[in-house]
């Protein structure tokens, strides 16, 4: 027998069976980085008696913009992507080396589900897999590219990696069949009306919508420079003038060298974002509460958990641009996870052991000044705009409690009690805030607090 030629044929069969899924991982990593692992692994469906090269998977290392990864690769020709127990032992083998070795996963997932025929030991080995997918949390980045439909447990893969990425329209992820989910709602939607991106915005998982792999590719380049490299060279004496003309959270977004925002379509008064400030690289909550200020519910705490925890397993700093009145007053908000979301959310905060940084740009107001700028859970460092609010009661309530007794205009008395109780020299004279500045000169304060905070 000429191995050789036995070789080759057995690896034209692979080539041809994952070519699609083989130009799909191209099209992300550097050219000719991809290497791939258990190549010649098959997968036999017994329910079918037919038999497909390489599990119905890919697997492999890469780089992008030279950082490594490993990847793993559902091939959607094998078996429609179904999972098998084989399957989902090749991807484990494939995380177990990216622990031992210290390196980012990406998944480019597509699958309809398990494959028929396996029974429990499929459920076996999706247990496996998602075991190990929670096992890498905290070690190494995870970043789930939905690359067409995800139906069924795979799709936990994407609630539990750091980041997701939805193609466009073609990306659909639920967790039983968007079909069975319509139906049941006595409904006849379009797939992605029911797992498409936008229809997903309560889920949690903090997502991208992009246009095609390319933009994929450019985004996990930037989040691995952030989290990978310490410091860059930068300007340290950057002033932002135009914050003195008008302080907006769009415009709090000058302050950063090259912001990436996570997680945009969801609770989008509250902006998670990752840059650098000064060449350090910080993970940032900016509240946009616009004339009103933020009023928190436990969707919007349970974004600034899930942020917070990312900070904290990667050590970054932790900076608040904090403009929040409190809790909502609503029943609603009242007979909800908010509470519990905010003491977890405490709990990441006393996690994070690096700097903790707080600038009120505008409203902080009772839990809002508890959670997101009081030294005592833990902020480093507090700086407030000149024009700030800090204090027990928003001016509606205070004026209301203050001057009961007082006869004036609702107005009046509303700025009476801004000025007399919310000013922030109030805390400034407790030792609660560092400093009272100019909003131009915030990007000064927040280097040289970095600089000596930030480890």
């Amino acid at each position: 027998m000429d191995k050789i030629k036995l070789l080759q044929e057995r690896k034209e069969k692979i080539a041809k069976n994952g070519q699609e899924i083989r130009e799909r991982i191209q099209a992300i990593f550097d050219e000719e980085s991809f290497v791939e692992t258990a190549a010649f692994s098959f997968s036999k469906n017994a329910f079918y008696g037919e038999d497909e090269a390489g599990e119905g998977v890919v697997t492999g290392f890469a780089t992008i913009e030279g950082y490594p990864f490993y990847v793993v690769a559902q091939n959607f020709k094998a078996f429609d992507g179904g999972i098998s127990k084989a399957n989902c032992d090749k991807i484990a083998n494939c995380l177990d080396a990216a622990e031992k070795n210290n390196t980012p996963v990406v998944y480019l997932l597509n699958t309809r589900g398990v494959q028929i025929g396996e029974g429990v030991t499929v459920l076996e080995g999706l247990s496996k897999l998602l075991l190990r997918s929670t096992q890498l949390k905290c070690v190494v980045p995870q970043y789930v590219i939905v690359d067409g439909e995800v139906y069924g447990s795979a799709a936990m893969l994407a609630a539990i990696a750091d980041f997701a990425f939805f193609l466009d329209k073609k990306s659909v992820l639920s967790i039983n069949s968007p079909f069975v989910l319509s139906a049941k709602a006595g409904k006849n939607l379009p797939k992605e009306e029911v797992g498409g991106v936008k229809a997903l915005s309560k889920t949690g998982i903090p997502a991208f919508e992009v246009t095609d792999l390319a933009k994929v590719r450019e985004t996990i380049a930037q989040i691995s420079e952030l989290i990978s490299i310490p410091c860059i060279d930068a300007e340290l004496n950057d002033s932002a003038p135009i914050l003195n003309q008008k302080v907006t959270a769009e415009n709090l977004l000058t302050v950063f060298e090259s912001p990436l925002e996570i997680w945009k379509s969801y609770e989008a008064d509250v902006k998670t974002v990752l840059g650098r400030v000064g060449g350090i690289a910080v993970a940032a909550v900016i509240f946009d509460g616009g004339e009103n200020g933020v009023e928190l519910n436990a969707d919007k705490l349970a974004k600034i958990r899930n942020f917070a925890e990312f900070a904290c397993d990667y050590r970054l700093p932790f900076v608040t641009f904090t403009d929040v009145k409190g809790i909502c007053p609503c029943m609603c908000a009242n007979n909800s996870r908010v509470m519990k979301e905010a003491a977890e959310y405490l709990d990441v905060l006393d996690a994070i052991d690096t700097a903790k940084i707080s600038v009120i740009y505008k409203k902080a107001i009772g839990l809002g000044y508890s959670l997101f700028a009081a030294k005592s859970v833990g902020f480093d460092y507090t700086c407030a705009f000149a024009n700030a609010q800090i204090s027990l009661f928003d001016s509606v309530q205070g004026a209301e409690i203050e001057f009961k007794d007082v006869k004036a205009d609702k107005d009046t008395l509303q700025a009476r009690y801004a000025d007399e109780n919310a000013d922030p020299i109030n805390a400034a004279k407790d030792g609660y805030v560092d400093a009272i500045i100019e909003p131009q000169f915030v990007k000064q304060y927040l280097i040289a607090a970095l600089q000596m905070l930030a480890r």
